[in-house]
C-alpha cells in the first residue's frame, strides 16, 4: 500500500526543519516506485494510491518513462525499425531539418496536438512536408505508447488545420503544369540522343516511376498472354532506391544506390506497351551493352540530381552560347522547349494520356501502379478489349504528334 514520508530540504549542506513529502508506491515488478515534491501528506498519498489503481487496472505507465526525452525515444524507435532504405533516409531528415531542432529536450508527456499544430503551421518548408513530420512525430509517439512509456498518443488521428498561406500555396501547387505534350516529349526525347531520349519516352508514355525506370533490363522486355490476348509488355519488379545510409544512431554512412523490390503488391505490374514503344524498346535492348536499360555512359545508375542537371535542364529548358576557353569548346545556344519538364512530369504526362482517351479506371490503376481505393477494386477488372484500346490510344497519341511535328522518325 502507499505510503508517504517526510524529506527535509537541504542548505549548505545541513538538514533545515522545512521539509516536503514523497510518496511510495509499489510498482508491477514489485519493487517501490517514489515520487517526491507534494506539499502535503494527504496529495502524496493520493497520487501513490493512483498509481496503485492504475496497476491494478492495468493502465500504469511509469512516470519515470514519460519523462524520456522525444530525441532519445526517436532514436531508439529509429535503430528498431527496418524499413526500405530510402524511407530511412527521408524519415532521417525531416527528423534532423525540421523535427529535432524543435522537440529534442522535450519529455514525451509534455507533448501535445496544439503545440505540435501551431509548430507545423510555422515551419520554414513547404506543406506537405510539414505534415508529414507531424505524421512522423505521430508514428514515434504511438511507438512510445505500444512500449508502455505514455497512455495516449495526443497527436494519432488528429488532421492538421492549415493557414491561409497554406492553402493558397498547395492551390497554386496544384495549377501547375506537370504534363508535357506529346510534341514536347518528342523533341526534348530526340535533343537527348538515342540513349537518354529513349528513357525519356518510355517514362511518358508508360508512366514508370524513376527508381523502377533504372532497374530495367533488356529481360524485363516480355509479354502479355491471358484469354487469347497477347502484346509486348514490360516488367516493373525491382526499383533503384537511392538514399543515405544511416547506422543504428542515425549517423551518415555514405550514399547508396541498392536495388530493391518494389514497394507495393501494385507497383509490382506488367505495363503493355504501345507497337511504336515496343519496337523502339526492343531495338534499344539489342543495341544497348550494360546490364540496364538506361544507364549513364560511365555505366552504374543514374543520379536523380545528376540525370536532371546533365539531360533534363539541358535539353528542356535550352541553354545560352558558351564561348570557347581554354579546356572548353564553343556551343551554340540551344532554345528552351519546355522549362522544368522534370521525369515526375513525365509520369503524370502518362497518366493525363490515359485520361485523355478514356482508359477505364480499372486499367489505368493497374497500369500506374497505384491502388485502387473502394469496391469498385474489388468487382473490376481489366478486360482484352480496355487493353487494346488504351494501346490504340498511345498510338494514336504518338502517331498524331509525329504527324504535327513532320518527323518519320524520332531519331534522324
Amino acid at each position: 500500500m502507499a505510503y508517504a514520508e517526510k524529506v527535509y530540504k537541504v542548505k549548505n549542506g545541513k538538514a533545515t526543519k522545512q521539509f516536503t513529502w514523497r510518496v511510495r508506491y509499489k510498482k508491477p515488478d514489485g519493487t517501490w516506485g517514489s515520487e517526491p515534491g507534494f506539499p502535503t501528506k494527504k496529495l502524496a498519498e493520493e497520487y501513490g494510491e493512483q498509481q496503485e489503481a492504475a496497476i491494478r487496472a492495468g493502465r500504469w505507465t511509469d512516470p519515470a518513462l514519460a519523462q524520456t526525452q522525444f530525441g532519445a525515444w526517436a532514436r531508439e524507435w529509429m535503430a528498431a525499425k527496418a524499413p526500405r532504405g530510402r524511407t530511412v533516409t527521408t524519415r532521417w531528415a525531416r527528423l534532423e531539418a525540421h523535427i529535432l531542432p524543435r522537440w529534442e529536450t522535450v519529455p514525451i508527456q509534455q507533448i501535445t496536438w496544439f503545440d505540435a499544430e501551431q509548430w507545423a503551421n510555422n515551419l520554414g518548408c513547404d506543406d506537405v512536408t510539414a505534415t508529414h513530420c507531424l505524421t512522423l512525430m505521430s508514428q514515434i509517439l504511438t511507438g512510445a505508447v505500444d512500449k508502455g512509456m505514455i497512455l495516449v498518443n495526443p497527436l494519432f488521428g488528429r488532421r492538421r488545420s492549415r493557414t491561409a498561406a497554406a492553402k493558397v500555396e498547395q492551390a497554386e501547387r496544384e495549377d501547375a503544369k506537370l504534363w508535357a505534350p506529346p510534341e514536347v516529349v518528342l523533341q526534348v526525347a530526340r535533343r537527348a540522343g538515342p540513349l537518354d531520349g529513349m528513357h525519356i519516352l518510355t517514362t511518358a508514355f508508360t508512366g514508370v516511376r524513376w527508381g523502377e525506370s533504372l532497374a530495367l533490363r533488356p529481360s524485363s522486355l516480355s509479354k502479355r498472354d491471358e484469354s487469347g490476348y497477347t502484346c509486348p509488355t514490360i516488367v516493373v519488379a525491382e526499383e533503384v532506391a537511392e538514399y543515405a545510409k544511416r547506422g543504428s544512431a542515425g549517423e551518415r554512412l555514405g550514399m547508396v544506390l541498392d536495388l530493391e523490390p518494389v514497394k507495393t503488391r501494385e507497383s509490382r505490374r506488367q505495363i503493355d506497351l504501345p507497337p511504336f514503344l515496343a519496337d523502339l524498346l526492343a531495338a534499344h535492348a539489342v543495341s544497348t551493352k550494360g546490364e540496364f536499360l538506361f544507364m549513364p555512359r560511365g555505366g552504374g545508375h543514374w543520379r536523380r540530381g545528376n540525370f536532371g542537371r546533365q539531360v533534363m535542364r539541358r535539353h528542356a529548358d535550352g541553354q545560352k552560347a558558351v564561348t570557347k576557353t581554354r579546356g572548353r569548346a564553343a556551343q551554340p545556344a540551344v532554345e528552351p522547349i519546355m522549362k522544368g519538364l522534370t521525369m515526375r512530369a513525365l509520369r503524370h504526362t502518362h497518366d493525363t494520356y490515359q485520361e485523355q482517351i478514356g482508359v477505364k479506371p480499372a486499367l489505368a490503376f493497374e497500369q500506374a501502379g497505384h491502388r485502387r481505393p473502394g469496391i469498385k477494386a474489388v468487382y473490376q477488372h481489366p478486360t482484352p478489349e480496355m487493353r487494346r484500346e488504351r494501346l490504340d490510344g498511345l498510338q494514336e497519341i504518338y502517331e498524331s504528334a509525329m504527324r504535327s511535328l513532320g518527323w518519320a522518325t524520332v531519331w534522324e
